[in-house]
């Protein structure tokens, strides 16, 4: 699989991961009194051979809005829907488990009033819906908050606008 090491903003432009929390600790000192949500999903698009997979990492002052980055990753095709969610899900942990600890060192001690969620493209309606218990227990169970459809805008929404 290709790995993009740049992350896209549609206000700044190519950053590497040092710079997207650059942006998020800059974008929270804007407001340190606010509650944040810090999100993360991924997306994919199968074409031919290939697969574009999107991870995004949002972040949301709840109730004002937010900020956006987002990664394209280039794979091969995967056949069967599981395939792909499973894929979808542990990009989502992967960059959420790099994310996390480079990001408590930027904030300590300025902030500690966010919450971190995996949202994955899975629902209790559709072909996902048989296995929205084990993708949201292996969220869980690698530490993380885990939202669903409809909820699970960072993957439903903003990766698939990219995908």
């Amino acid at each position: 699989m290709e790995q993009n090491s740049y992350f896209n903003s549609p206000k700044k432009g190519r950053l590497r991961l040092n710079g997207v929390i650059t942006e998020l600790k800059a974008f929270i000192k804007e407001d340190p009194e606010a509650y944040y949500t810090l999100v993360v999903g991924s997306d994919s698009r199968g074409y031919r051979n290939a697969v574009d997979y999107v991870s995004v990492i949002v972040i949301h002052r709840v109730g004002t809005g937010g900020r956006y980055f987002w990664q394209r990753t280039n794979g091969t095709k995967l056949y069967t829907l599981r395939d792909k969610i499973y894929k979808e899900t542990l990009l989502s942990l992967e960059l959420a488990q790099e994310l996390v600890p480079k990001l408590k060192t930027a904030l300590n001690p300025d902030v500690t009033k966010y919450n971190l969620e995996i949202h994955v493209d899975v629902g209790e309606h559709g072909d996902t819906r048989e296995m929205l218990k084990e993708i949201v227990g292996m969220v869980r169970g690698n530490g993380f908050d885990c939202k669903t459809k409809p909820q699970s805008y960072g993957a439903s929404v903003v990766a698939d606008k990219h995908t």
